[in-house]
């Protein structure tokens, strides 16, 4: 049986990492974020490598969506498809959603902000992507009730139980393949992969057990606030 995968997260979430996982499977072809130039076309924001992004992926939201339910590329058995939750505008085409095992990747928003500080300064709670990702499990929930979530500290505290957890509860075999990649990237990365993906390029499997929380910015410190209860609103289901 083919199984489409749609993983949702905010940025600096373990997600190039889980997509590495699932492309390592061998039976999985695998997709790097294909709403990026549409969002970014349809919001106007200036992102890292804005003009690269819109250059090398569909601008059209309609063009993507077509993709996602064709054919699972390369003639392989499962389609993983990683999405960033705030690319999901409210604009966009949502109907698609019904066909695939939506599964919403979630991290403890002081890990999130910390994170992507170090790459893009002073990021919103737009920017990291709770209030969407809670609104889009709520739709998927009010679709067919099965949205799925899974916590990126299980992942790192032991990634083959949560993997095997993960796999089970979509109805695919888990297979230890998952747990490691070659260093250096993967042919299906996205074009803004050299800014953002240093860490993941440079790793052959998913990094150590995460320690303490850390420090946030003062500045920052209502953007947690707010992330906070959302994030925790998802944790409250994670399988």
């Amino acid at each position: 049986m083919n199984v489409k995968i749609a993983m949702w997260s905010g940025p600096r979430n373990l997600s190039t990492a889980m997509m590495y996982a699932f492309a390592a499977r061998g039976d999985c072809a695998v997709i790097d974020e294909p709403f990026y130039a549409a969002y970014l076309a349809a919001t106007g924001l200036d992102h890292p490598m804005r003009q690269a992004v819109l250059e090398s992926q569909p601008q059209d939201p309609a063009r993507v969506v077509e993709h996602l339910r064709g054919p699972v590329p390369g003639g392989l058995s499962h389609y993983y498809q990683k999405h960033m939750t705030h690319h999901m505008l409210p604009s966009m085409p949502r109907d698609w959603m019904r066909e695939v095992t939506n599964v919403f990747l979630i991290r403890h928003p002081a890990r999130v902000i910390a994170s992507y500080v170090a790459k893009r300064e002073n990021p919103t709670l737009d920017d990291i992507g709770f209030s969407q990702q809670v609104e889009l499990f709520n739709y998927v929930n009010d679709l067919h009730g099965n949205a799925l979530v899974v916590d990126s500290f299980d992942i790192r505290q032991n990634p083959r139980s949560a993997l095997a957890r993960l796999c089970e509860a979509i109805e695919i075999s888990f297979t230890d393949a998952m747990l490691s990649w070659p260093k250096g990237g993967h042919e299906s990365d996205g074009v803004w992969a050299a800014h953002w993906y240093g860490a993941v390029w440079n790793s052959t499997g998913f990094a150590d057990p995460e320690g303490p929380l850390p420090e946030i910015p003062d500045h920052l410190a209502p953007v947690l606030t707010d992330a906070i209860p959302l994030y925790q609103s998802l944790f409250d289901q994670k399988i």
